[in-house]
């Protein structure tokens, strides 16, 4: 069983990118640019490793190897973007993987390739490159290559070595049980054996409503290769454990003038099986509630009116103030009930709630991230 940790550092020991790893800074797939960028990495690594894993490790300085580490990405429908964008599509994991040096609230970024023995290409057009553009790994840059290029497999054994370097033990996994046991006393940390092999710690706040219990500010480690799983202090999950799987269920808190109600969104499922292997796979529940028209158009023209006030420099009353909270959930559920022209709208008053406070703007953030998971799905 492969330790990630360890891979990353057996990674970045060859310092220099090369055709079966690259790493970066950061990435940005929220943005067209960043998004058409990430494509392309990951259709060279794909075409220039036929027989072996390629990676991307993100949150390290380019420079000197520094780790830095970036936010937490919970975007678990990459694999959908991939699928959309390129042809024979490689089937690729993004997972967030802690070092004991970084914040808390900051992982290491780790992105495995496993390529399908096939030329992958853009299938249509995105950013400056053109559907049907084949890339391929030219030392350490991604270029755009003949399609009938000959594809020849030089890095399997080298990869091989690295992966074999970072094979998991007894001492690895009792160090990161202790570790994460030692780092979230303040939620009463708890941990499970599975199948004999698997521990997975977790913690989180805890909270009943109405005789069920949600989590929020959730870490959960798969101690044996360091993969973390986390949900933020605006998230709420159920967990649920059978003897072999830990179950994750996401919920959203969405409603309209303070009547809210919980809705789930998506279920994580991680299986372990008898050979020593596991999977994590994501379902997505989510159900988008519906209300009366007539109710949500004079919540919408509200909406408008409250962002009008802070295009124009006025100050909010008493009860807009408490509106505006609602503001970004609100346009959320008036285009999941077919208000086309609310999605707009949410991306425009990104710069006003930003501007107006910091909770309001975090809402925001939510609602966005909501809205990136039930698209890609």
């Amino acid at each position: 069983m492969i330790n990630k940790r360890l891979l990353i550092k057996n990674l970045l020991a060859h310092n220099d990118e090369n055709s079966f790893y690259d790493k970066k800074r950061k990435i940005n797939i929220s943005e067209k640019e960043g998004k058409a960028k990430f494509l392309k990495h990951v259709c060279a690594l794909s075409n220039s490793n036929p027989k072996n894993n390629s990676y991307i490790v993100i949150g390290v300085e380019d420079d000197d190897n520094e780790i830095i580490g970036v936010d937490f990405f919970d975007d678990s429908k990459i694999q959908n973007l991939i699928n959309a964008y390129l042809t024979n599509p490689p089937i690729v994991q993004y997972e967030n993987i802690p070092f004991p040096h970084l914040p808390n609230h900051k992982v290491v970024g780790l992105v495995t390739i496993r390529a399908n023995n096939k030329i992958t290409s853009l299938r249509k057009n995105i950013w400056k490159y053109y559907g049907g553009a084949v890339f391929f790994r030219d030392g350490s840059i991604s270029m755009p290559k003949a399609f009938d290029i000959k594809i020849e497999d030089v890095n399997s054994k080298l990869v091989e070595a690295i992966e074999n370097h970072a094979q998991n033990n007894i001492e690895y996994t009792l160090n990161g049980v202790i570790d994460f046991l030692n780092s979230r006393k303040d939620y009463n940390p708890e941990y499970r054996v599975f199948k004999e092999y698997f521990v997975v710690c977790w913690a989180g706040q805890k909270k009943v409503v109405k005789d069920n219990t949600y989590y929020s500010r959730v870490d959960i480690e798969l101690i044996n290769e360091q993969v973390r799983l986390f949900f933020s202090a605006l998230d709420e999950v159920s967990i649920s454990i059978t003897e072999d799987s830990f179950n994750i269920i996401e919920y959203l808190h969405l409603g309209l003038q303070d009547a809210y109600n919980y809705y789930p969104l998506e279920e994580t499922i991680i299986s372990f099986k008898d050979n020593a292997s596991y999977h994590i796979n994501t379902k997505l529940l989510f159900e988008p509630p519906q209300y009366d028209r007539k109710v949500l158009h004079h919540i919408y023209n509200s909406n408008n009116a409250i962002i009008d006030k802070l295009k124009n420099g006025r100050a909010l009353n008493t009860t807009e103030k408490h509106d505006i909270k609602n503001l970004p959930a609100t346009y959320l559920i008036c285009y999941l009930n077919n208000f086309p022209e609310a999605l707009n709208k949410l991306y425009k008053a990104k710069f006003y709630l930003k501007s107006y406070n910091l909770e309001v703007y975090l809402l925001y953030k939510k609602t966005l991230r909501i809205l990136r998971k039930v698209k890609y799905s």
